[in-house]
């Protein structure tokens, strides 16, 4: 029920780092500024932390992805849902009913703030 161009995709870091690692907390803190200015402009109603590392960040927590979902965490005032990323979902297609109710959880949170 959310069409395109209601959604805003962007990433915690705005390069990959090498051999795809998890980003080093250096590197976030340098692209902090640069998230932080999108979101001020975007103003988003929800973010949904996709994956462990953006869940977490976002969050401000250290638990685990199957930990963070299913509850409403907040960055800076903003509501925040954790999901998995789609390149588990790949590797694990059985978690794909609970990324369905955590889209059902954001939805709800988007229509509590409208």
């Amino acid at each position: 029920g959310i069409e395109r161009d209601g959604a805003y995709i962007c990433n915690v870091l705005k390069c990959r780092p090498p051999n795809n690692r998890d980003p080093m907390a250096d590197e976030v803190s340098t692209c902090a500024p640069y998230l932080h200015a999108q979101l001020d402009i975007i103003q988003p109603r929800v973010l949904l932390g996709v994956g462990k590392f953006a869940a977490q960040w976002l969050s401000g927590s250290e638990q685990s992805i199957g930990r963070l979902r299913g509850a409403v965490h907040e960055y800076r005032g903003i509501p925040v849902v954790a999901t998995y990323h789609p390149a588990y979902l790949l590797r694990s297609p059985y978690a794909t009913r609970k990324t369905w109710q955590d889209l059902q959880l954001m939805r709800q949170v988007l229509d509590e703030h409208t």
